[in-house]
């Protein structure tokens, strides 16, 4: 392999480690506040990208639809999750584990049976916005800039988590529920409040992840079963891999919240997979 092939296929691996970023962190925020594994995690990344499809289908011909049905697809999967955790999750909080798994795998059923009577089971797929649906030169070669886009957008995200973990009151709050949720009670903090908006901010990761994915995949009634494998895998990595480094205290703390989300596991696990596929 030459270092140009080694590097496009870095590049497209960091592509792949970003969405998988995104949706792995979304599943890690839910599970460290509520303790619920949500397996129904990856049914919210494909109904982002099959909604994604129908707004570019619906919204006037403007060249930024692909833009608005990239906001539209997160912000209503963020509502239906909210719906999920006030109907239904909130009411098992305390039951036991088994309970909340079978919970959560009824939604994944009950998803792919949605999205097989409202789009059909025949492949669909979303085109590229027009001004990314060329290539850049990457090393002499051809590299999609749509890819790129993705790619710049993970060092944002980090940050943006960053700021929202330890800039803002709701971030303070969110990571008191992680270490004890009984002394947060304590406070007074109301936590069915706030275990709704982290559900619902988790739900938001995984749709944006689906419509910023859904011009690159082909859509399937099946494909949340796929990215629920992949994020668990990238966020249990993420657990593991330590980012440790001579930085200055905001750059701690940066690299503390890529530590703490499957930011590191994604990128390892993502990177990987393009390698091997490459090499076969």
């Amino acid at each position: 392999m030459s270092l140009s092939q080694f590097a496009l296929q870095s590049l497209a691996g960091l592509a792949n480690a970003m969405f998988l970023f995104l949706v792995a962190s979304g599943l890690s925020l839910i599970f460290g506040v509520s303790r619920i594994v949500n397996f129904a995690h990856g049914s919210l990344y494909m109904l982002a990208a099959y909604l994604t499809h129908t707004l570019l289908a619906v919204l006037p011909d403007s060249p930024f639809r692909f833009w608005l049905a990239l906001l539209l697809a997160p912000a209503a999967v963020s509502l239906f999750g909210a719906a999920i955790e006030v109907g239904l999750l909130r009411r098992i909080y305390r039951a036991p584990e088994l309970y909340q798994l079978l919970l959560t795998f009824g939604l994944v059923l009950i998803a792919g049976d949605a999205v097989r009577y409202l789009w059909g089971t025949e492949n669909r797929s979303v085109p590229l916005p027009p001004a990314l649906a060329g290539s850049v030169a990457v090393l002499g070669r051809p590299f999609p800039a749509y890819y790129l886009l993705v790619v710049a957008l993970g060092p944002l995200v980090t940050v943006g988590l960053w700021w929202v973990f330890y800039r803002t009151r709701w971030g303070v709050l969110l990571r008191a529920a992680t270490a004890d949720r009984e002394m947060v009670a304590a406070l007074g903090v109301d936590q069915r409040r706030l275990f709704t908006t982290v559900f619902m901010f988790g739900s938001w990761l995984a749709g944006f992840a689906g419509a910023l994915a859904a011009p690159l995949v082909a859509l399937t009634p099946g494909m949340d079963t796929t990215i629920i494998v992949d994020q668990m895998i990238a966020a249990r990595n993420g657990r593991k891999i330590q980012i440790e480094a001579a930085m200055s205290p905001p750059m701690t703390r940066i690299a503390r919240t890529v530590r703490s989300t499957p930011a590191a596991g994604s990128i390892t696990y993502g990177t990987t997979c393009c390698l091997r596929s490459s090499s076969k």
